[in-house]
């Protein structure tokens, strides 16, 4: 499951995962979102409006979706559920509930491991 969580430091961030969960009502929110990364230095209104039109996005439920409250409720509630498991940046991982410190590939086993075991009790 995706969460949001924009960092203040960004100019676009947040207007960015709202642009990125208007595109997820049309099937396309992690197609969305790698574009936005690929154009991290370059965003700006008219950027997600290109981005939405290169992935074949219906443009006029884009823009209405754009502006539908619903995704503005669910950033606050990302934010807000990121701040309350103590995110402070991004990306951040969660294996079970539980936050991944180590993100080596050894540190992902150790987690997964970790959980696979408290499952089979």
């Amino acid at each position: 499951m995706q969460k949001n969580f924009p960092l203040s430091m960004h100019k676009f961030s947040r207007a960015a995962a709202l642009a990125a969960l208007a595109a997820g009502d049309q099937g396309k929110y992690w197609e969305y979102h790698e574009k936005l990364f690929q154009n991290y230095n370059t965003l700006s209104d008219s950027k997600f409006l290109e981005i939405a039109q290169e992935i074949g996005l219906d443009m006029d439920a884009f823009k209405k979706s754009l502006a539908d409250p619903r995704h503005q409720a669910e950033l606050a509630r990302d934010i807000e559920d990121g701040r309350m498991a103590g995110v402070t940046g991004t990306p951040t991982i969660f294996v079970g509930g539980r936050k991944l410190n180590n993100r080596s590939l050894e540190g992902f086993k150790a987690l997964i491991d970790a959980e696979l075991k408290t499952k089979k009790k």
